[in-house]
């Protein structure tokens, strides 16, 4: 039997490669030998990002001293691959055929879990971690940049990246929202060859307005409801002058995506051109996700929460669908598994099992303390009772 465990993060509570591991332990627990193993850990652009798709490729990660969301020192990882070790449709996503691929985490150098939740409010929080990552990766010889923007804590439409390139928002001094008010040109220049980048993001939200990256993401990150307005409003003044000083029209405001990660892909698509690609389809490609569930007997897929916004297509809910598409039995664990969206999942693709890990009345912390646990636990479980007596 060939079982395919394929599972997103669990959020505060296990990085995906660990909840595919753990499932792979509770499967041999339960089923024991012989039994083939494999693993493919889901990232859709945010934590995991770097080490999931530089693993995959057989590539190298380095560490770097870099500014984080505070502007404090982070230590973040840069993914090194050739572009030749990843599938040929993953290329073309990218448009690159060879050479060095650079991949930059953005969860990991402005990530909301790096901020304290007292301090969390987008004003306050920069990109320019990733500006020096982008210029660490040009001066080794990136030949490409693919950047995942999932798990933001900013909202400063990439500028904070921009100034660590080279440019200068004037009156001065290190630019965060907070300041934009006093901001009343751009000068400077960025003197660096910059190669493609290439930016993984599955969301389509403009930058401005009631679908913009204020009204929709600013409240996660910590903008007050009555605060949404003013700061779309700032956001505005201050992306208008991006465009004009780079000569570029206003109507990539309302670009498909430009709201994404607070508007970073905006702001890199302005100076650079950056392109953005599906970061799901993009992993599905990388991983080779389609061949490895057509090949096996069973998939194990899930996440922390299972809910409404997860019926979205990415992540697990793609694994099912594609799963099902195969004729490939597929079951779904989640630290919490909503009943609607569930019976949702069941009536599109019938034979579907869905549960959920954790106990009834669990608090939280215990909840995600013993994640792994009840993983595992509930995986052993499951299996037994469908399984143990083919075997």
């Amino acid at each position: 039997m060939k079982i395919l465990a394929a599972f997103d993060k669990f959020k505060d509570a296990m990085p995906a490669d660990r909840a595919c591991d753990v499932a792979l332990s509770g499967a041999l627990e339960a089923l024991g030998e012989p039994l083939t193993l494999c693993h493919a850990p889901l990232t859709d652009g945010g934590e995991g990002f770097c080490p999931i798709l530089t693993q995959a490729a057989s590539g190298y990660i380095e560490h770097h001293k870099v500014s984080g969301p505070l502007g404090e020192e982070v230590d973040s990882p840069l993914g090194w691959v050739n572009l030749e070790r990843i599938p040929e449709s993953a290329r073309k996503m990218l448009g690159q055929k060879k050479g060095k691929l650079a991949i930059i985490e953005m969860a990991s150098v402005a990530g909301l879990e790096q901020v304290p939740n007292a301090q969390r409010h987008p004003k306050h929080c920069t990109t320019r971690g990733v500006g020096e990552l982008i210029l660490i990766a040009v001066a080794e010889g990136a030949d490409a940049i693919l950047l995942g923007i999932g798990g933001s804590a900013t909202s400063d439409l990439g500028l904070g990246a921009l100034e660590a390139l080279g440019l200068e928002f004037c009156p001065g001094g290190q630019v965060t929202p907070e300041k934009w008010s006093v901001v009343d040109q751009i000068k400077g220049s960025i003197e660096y060859i910059i190669p493609p980048i290439y930016i993984a993001c599955d969301v389509d939200n403009p930058l401005l307005g009631t679908k913009g990256a204020a009204a929709v993401y600013g409240p996660q990150k910590g903008l007050e409801p009555n605060e949404i307005e003013a700061f779309d409003d700032a956001s505005a003044r201050v992306a208008k002058l991006l465009c004009k000083f780079f000569d570029q029209s206003e109507s990539t405001l309302r670009a498909a995506g430009s709201g994404a990660a607070g508007g970073i892909g905006f702001g890199l698509n302005i100076a650079f051109g950056a392109k953005y690609v599906f970061g799901f389809e993009l992993v599905t490609a990388w991983l080779d996700l389609s061949s490895k569930i057509r090949e096996a007997d069973l998939v194990l897929t899930g996440e922390g929460k299972f809910d409404s916004s997860s019926l979205a297509g990415k992540g697990p809910y793609a694994l099912l669908a594609a799963a099902y598409s195969s004729d490939t039995s597929a079951i779904l664990l989640a630290g919490l598994a909503d009943e609607e969206a569930a019976q949702t999942v069941r009536e599109r693709f019938p034979g579907t099992a869905i549960y959920s890990i954790t106990p009834e009345d669990t608090p939280l912390a215990q909840a995600l303390k013993s994640a792994p646990d009840f993983l595992k636990q509930k995986v052993t479980e499951v299996l037994k009772t469908l399984y143990a007596h083919d075997s």
